[in-house]
C-alpha cells in the first residue's frame, strides 16, 4: 500500500494578473489559477516511498537525493516589460524525516517576488521551516 501526505505550497505575494500553476512530470500545467495578489496555495498530493523519499506525479529528481516541484508562473503584469514564463523550484527532499507522516498536511511559505522585485523563479527558498498542519 502506498503512503501519501500533502504537501501545501503557500506563496505569500504573488503577482496580481499572472496565471499560477502546479507542473507535473509530464510538464503539463495543473490547477491553473489567475493571481489576484493575495497569498495564493496549491496542494501537492505526494508519496511516501519506502526508503523516505518523495515521489509521485509533480516529484521531479535531480540526482540520487534532490527532489523539488516545480510551480509555472505565466502571464504580463505591469511591473515588467516583458511576458512572463518562469518556473519556481522547490526543494522538497530536505524536509525533516520526523514531518514526513502518512496522511501529514505540511505547509512552506515562499515568497512571490525575487530580489530584483520580478516574480520569484529558479530555486525559491521557502520563507518559512516546513511545518505541519493537519
Amino acid at each position: 500500500m502506498t503512503e501519501t501526505l500533502t504537501l501545501r505550497l503557500t506563496i505569500a505575494d504573488p503577482f496580481a494578473g499572472l496565471h499560477y500553476s502546479l507542473q507535473d512530470a509530464k510538464n503539463a500545467a495543473v490547477d491553473i489559477r489567475l493571481s489576484d495578489g493575495a497569498p495564493l496555495s496549491f496542494d501537492v498530493p505526494v508519496t511516501l516511498r519506502p526508503d523516505g523519499q518523495l515521489g509521485g506525479t509533480f516529484v521531479r529528481r535531480e540526482g540520487p537525493v534532490r527532489r523539488f516541484v516545480y510551480i509555472v508562473l505565466a502571464g504580463s503584469v505591469a511591473e515588467v516589460p516583458e511576458p512572463i514564463r518562469r518556473r519556481a523550484k522547490i526543494d522538497v527532499h530536505d524536509i525533516p524525516a520526523a514531518l514526513r507522516v502518512p496522511g501529514a498536511v505540511l505547509e512552506v511559505t515562499l515568497p512571490g517576488r525575487g530580489r530584483d522585485g520580478t516574480p520569484a523563479c529558479a530555486t525559491v527558498r521557502p520563507l518559512t521551516p516546513w511545518r505541519t498542519v493537519g
